[in-house]
């Protein structure tokens, strides 16, 4: 423990507990140059009459008289602050707006790579932080402390901080792609009478389009939130369908960095559904044809799940109104040329029909709110998982990525894990991408004798364009659908969706359904152990054998 950690400890605890004031947050470094909008945020219960806060050059105390509610947000510049976050803050360093201007010695700025801050009650230190140190830092990041501890997780400027839902006795639909996920979606959307809620990271299928336009004409009102700068930029089918959207009278709107509003996720990635506050679809597929391909036609393996509850229905849509109130979400403007993305000409025989359930158990799963919740459900493994995604990147520093990481440790205490990955081009053509991530699974356990194997899908043998799915099953019984994918961005900073359901008809489906992707994965390369100097030598001589006849061949004609 540092000097000055262990200090602060002494001092709080020889402080009044009745007036210790503590550091909740604080965001030195943000999006809008010269930081104005910089600022911290105490928690405490007593008057603030006696509270200061230093960061050795510059105090600042809260006048004679000021009071609390438990919370103290204090700004360098109120204005600047309301502008990013829509409220004034309780107090501001500068005289900038009409919130309560702070007593100040010297200049109390906060340092972007290095500073610290120390809150004083009466003179006696109750609280300090310092970065680097107690915080990493990272431009446009508010440290929080939660449960004594500082960052838990990434918070960027604006993001949301909801707790996950546990609802029980839910009923539902569960489905694949590119099997029958079309049927459900389309019958979901013409059963819609109120009004839909669409977020989606992309949307290119006309169909999914003519269904929503079809119930803008029966009055229902339709609402989408899309991602404004996807990898690659818009494509052009999204641009063919949006314009019919907008003349049917939808509500389509982009979230992307516009102006001074940075951006409040990397990429809006979430894929859900809500429908008359009743039924949320949450699936692993963008809305294209590929994800929701037509009966008979080939298309993405992907998984989804339709639920039949307010409760989770009023989750999601309460996450939907907090990302489409961003001040970078903006209604669709000026429209590009485009053209109809149509679905891929190859057959496919459905293996799979929908599947409806019932008395299941469901966890909300958000990137970046509650993405841990993925690490428990891995964690809580007692005999086996089936692991199915379109690829997994490791973190930086070549540590394997959380969620894969926590699926060796599974392992390691004798859970059967198994791991299916995407076989396509661009996603084994690099020097570091599924192929070389199966290869180095299976070092990991032929080394230490695991349980643990992972191999890419055939999928010219199941006649499958990719593996889009990011899903999970668990002791055949718990399941994971969403749109997380494993690497190191997804769950810290985009906006993904997902539901953990806890049924075992519903892990049943999704087991069954992994075993008869997993019958068809294709090789990876050996495990390394070590160079075989007879085999080298008689593939040697089986080349110099094979020179000779060639030679003779040719010496013949």
């Amino acid at each position: 423990m540092r000097v000055g950690a262990l200090l602060v400890l002494v001092f709080a605890l020889l402080a009044d507990g009745a007036s210790a004031y503590v550091l909740a947050e604080v965001c030195p470094d943000t999006w809008i140059p010269g930081d104005d909008d910089e600022f911290f945020v105490l928690e405490g219960t007593a008057p603030l009459g006696s509270v200061s806060v230093t960061d050795g050059e510059g105090t600042a105390r809260f006048p004679p008289g000021a009071a609390g509610d438990g919370r103290v947000v204090v700004a360098l510049n109120g204005s600047a602050y309301a502008l990013v976050h829509g409220e004034l803050p309780d107090f501001e360093l500068l005289p900038s707006s009409p919130a309560p201007e702070m007593l100040r010695e010297g200049e109390l700025r906060l340092g972007n790579r290095g500073d610290g801050l120390t809150v004083l009650v009466g003179g006696r230190v109750t609280d300090w932080v310092e970065w680097p140190g107690d915080v990493v830092m990272r431009r446009g990041q508010v440290h929080y402390r939660e449960e004594g501890r500082w960052d838990p997780r990434v918070l960027m400027i604006g993001q949301s901080r909801f707790d996950p839902l546990t609802a029980t006795n839910v009923s539902g639909t569960v489905f694949l792609s590119p099997d029958c996920g079309s049927g459900v979606l389309a019958d979901l959307v013409a059963r819609a009478s109120g009004s839909v809620l669409l977020g989606v990271y992309e949307l290119t299928d006309p169909v999914l389009a003519d269904a929503l336009v079809s119930a803008r004409d029966r009055g229902v009102s339709v609402t989408v939130l899309a991602q404004g700068s996807p990898v690659g930029g818009i494509p052009s089918g999204e641009w063919a369908v949006l314009p019919r959207l907008l003349e049917a009278g939808a509500g389509v709107y982009f979230m992307s960095t516009r102006g001074t509003a940075h951006a409040r996720y990397r990429h809006l990635h979430g894929k859900y559904l809500v429908v008359d506050g009743r039924w949320t679809l949450v699936t692993t597929e963008n809305w294209k044809p590929a994800g929701f391909p037509p009966a008979g036609r080939r298309g993405n393996r992907g998984w989804g799940v339709l639920l039949d509850d307010p409760r989770i229905a009023g989750y999601f849509s309460a996450v939907f109104a907090d990302d489409l109130e961003g001040r970078d979400v903006g209604p669709v403007g000026t429209l590009l040329p485009g053209g109809i993305e149509t679905p891929d000409e190859g057959a496919y025989a459905p293996r799979s029909t929908p599947a409806p359930f019932s008395g299941a158990t469901v966890t909300t799963v958000l990137a970046p709110d509650t993405a841990d919740e993925i690490a428990a459900l891995i964690r809580g493994a007692e005999r086996s998982i089936a692991i199915e995604q379109a690829y997994i990147a490791n973190e930086s520093g070549d540590r394997l990525q959380r969620y894969l990481s926590e699926a060796v440790e599974a392992a390691r205490r004798g859970v059967e894990v198994r791991i299916l990955l995407d076989s396509a081009w661009f996603n084994t053509e690099d020097e570091a991408d599924n192929d070389e991530q199966a290869a180095l699974i299976n070092r990991i356990a032929a080394a230490e004798g695991l349980p643990l194997e992972a191999r890419l899908l055939d999928l010219d043998a199941h006649g499958l364009v990719k593996v889009h799915t990011k899903g999970v099953v668990v002791d055949r019984r718990r399941v994971l659908v969403s749109s997380i994918n494993w690497n190191e961005a997804s769950p810290s900073f985009n906006r993904e969706t997902g539901v953990i359901i806890d049924e075992p008809g519903v892990g049943a489906y999704f087991a069954d359904a992994f075993d008869r992707d997993w019958a068809a994965g294709g090789g990876v390369p050996a495990p390394v152990r070590g160079v075989d100097w007879f085999r080298i030598a008689v593939a040697a001589l089986v080349i110099v054998g094979m020179a000779l006849g060639v030679r003779r061949k040719k010496n013949g004609r």
